[in-house]
């Protein structure tokens, strides 16, 4: 039962790896939520003992490998913030949908900055306010993702 359990874990993220490379039309791509984050910090806020932060590394690394950045980039800013999500995943859980939605606003955000900051010491990027667009997205998308990978833990009863 616990490998089944964790098939579906392993399912739901390789399903967020497929959505952040899926294509989008050019104007909706940089409104592209953080679905690997977002699905990432349900797992790592809901199971902590079982989704942690060498989960988050290995998904930033694939992440990495999937969109061609410079490797260790996603790796280290999604480690660094499901660290702190998972850190505080009993106050994070205390609180309504709504709140956590800031939360992971305020997290996607760190996130984001995060990358922005080792691409700029590695390479020569600028900053454009649009970088942070899939911010919003991702807190938008948050109660949804929320209700649905919870339906999914209780329906296949992973604890």
């Amino acid at each position: 039962m616990l490998a089944h359990n964790g098939i579906i874990i392993l399912l739901t993220l390789l399903l967020s790896l497929i959505a952040a490379i899926m294509p989008m039309p050019i104007t909706l791509d940089t409104f592209r939520p953080d679905w690997v984050l977002v699905v990432t910090m349900y797992w790592a806020i809901a199971l902590p003992s079982r989704v942690n932060v060498i989960t988050a590394w290995v998904m930033g690394l694939l992440l990495d490998i999937l969109l061609g950045s410079t490797l260790g980039v996603h790796a280290a800013a999604m480690a660094t913030t499901i660290f702190i999500a998972s850190g505080n995943f009993q106050k994070i859980r205390n609180f309504s949908l709504w709140q956590q939605s800031l939360v992971v606003g305020v997290l996607a955000s760190l996130f984001h900055l995060i990358v922005f900051w080792l691409q700029r010491f590695l390479t020569d990027v600028v900053f454009l306010p649009s970088y942070l667009y899939p911010v919003l997205t991702s807190m938008v998308l948050w109660p949804w993702a929320f209700l649905l990978l919870r339906k999914t833990r209780q329906h296949f009863k992973i604890k």
